[in-house]
């Protein structure tokens, strides 16, 4: 066995099928969409795993289903840490428009209620600090705030509580190059200073490419190829991943 895959575990997903019904009540009949299709994966401690697909291929539902938003109808998701925290695509809709970049990474402390008013200032302004915002954003509100400066926010409010497993929904696709890059080394540099797994989402082999250690190429629910960040992006086996590959660069 190689060392990266002698490595624990954080997560294992283990043939989960997973959809929504359309009508019915409390979840109870009506029609069954079933959306993945016998998924099986696992993240280790201190990789990140890429999984990509076009839109519409089941990411986002998969997402769900491991934190728990979305009961699966066959298979099981098993969790080695605590429930993990997740990044989302718009930091604009994620954060309350009222507050402040400090209340929003507070908030977790508050609701979470183990730390006095002075252990969450001293947690809050060291987390700050390592998303590298600015001080002077400290008190601006996300409409003042540039997307790049969103998204630390919402990176801020995701580690707050300190998980060591995080989901990154499509965290960069809303921004452009230049601030994409920066965010990308930033979720680097933390994930080995705070020792953090992710599974990171996007549709983009290119973005995968620069960050991830290996990767899960979905298809219609399914996932129809995986491996080394450098095998699949040198050897693709499949036809969609080749054209998945085209359509990055």
């Amino acid at each position: 066995m190689s060392q990266q895959e002698d490595k624990k575990l954080v997560l294992e997903v283990k043939n989960v099928s997973a959809g929504y019904r359309d009508g019915g009540f409390a979840g109870h009949g009506g029609t069954y969409h079933e959306v993945l299709h016998d998924v099986s994966f696992n993240v280790r401690h201190g990789e990140i795993l890429g999984l990509v697909g076009e839109s519409g291929t089941g990411k986002s539902t998969l997402a769900r289903v491991i934190l728990g938003l979305l009961k699966p109808e066959q298979g099981e998701v098993i969790h080695y840490t605590p429930r993990p925290q997740i990044i989302f695509q718009d930091p604009y809709s994620s954060l309350n428009p009222t507050y402040s970049a400090w209340w929003s990474v507070e908030e977790p402390l508050r609701i979470f209620g183990k730390y006095d008013e002075k252990e969450r200032k001293r947690r809050v302004g060291d987390m700050l600090r390592k998303v590298e915002l600015p001080e002077e954003c400290y008190e601006a509100k996300p409409e003042e705030l540039s997307g790049g400066q969103r998204q630390r926010v919402s990176i801020a409010a995701a580690l707050i509580r300190r998980p060591r497993f995080i989901i990154a929904d499509e965290p960069v696709s809303a921004l452009d190059v230049t601030i994409q890059a920066q965010i990308l080394k930033l979720l680097r540099s933390l994930r080995d200073e705070l020792d953090l797994s992710y599974l990171f989402i996007s549709h983009d082999l290119n973005v995968v490419y620069q960050l991830c250690d290996r990767v899960l190429v979905m298809k219609a629910g399914r996932i129809v190829e995986q491996g080394t960040i450098e095998e699949v992006y040198n050897h693709p086996k499949e036809d969609y991943t080749k054209r998945l590959l085209e359509a990055s660069k």
